[in-house]
């Protein structure tokens, strides 16, 4: 596993809700991170698993 991490804003709906958000998260590819990642963002943020919550910036790989 790899670790990722991720900062930048977060969108809910399109409107920015929190402007520099950080996260990482330990997975197997870019993709399985933007999915761990969305989920701490909502978890964050106290909204439901379905709600629409997106991340627009770059997904990072550390080390």
């Amino acid at each position: 596993m790899k670790l990722y991490s991720y900062e930048g804003p977060i969108m809910v709906f399109e409107t920015c809700v929190a402007s520099n958000w950080r996260g990482v998260t330990y997975a197997t590819s870019e993709a399985r991170a933007r999915s761990n990642l969305t989920y701490q963002a909502k978890k964050f943020l106290g909204k439901l698993p379905s709600s629409r919550v997106t991340l627009p910036g770059r997904i990072q790989l550390v080390g």
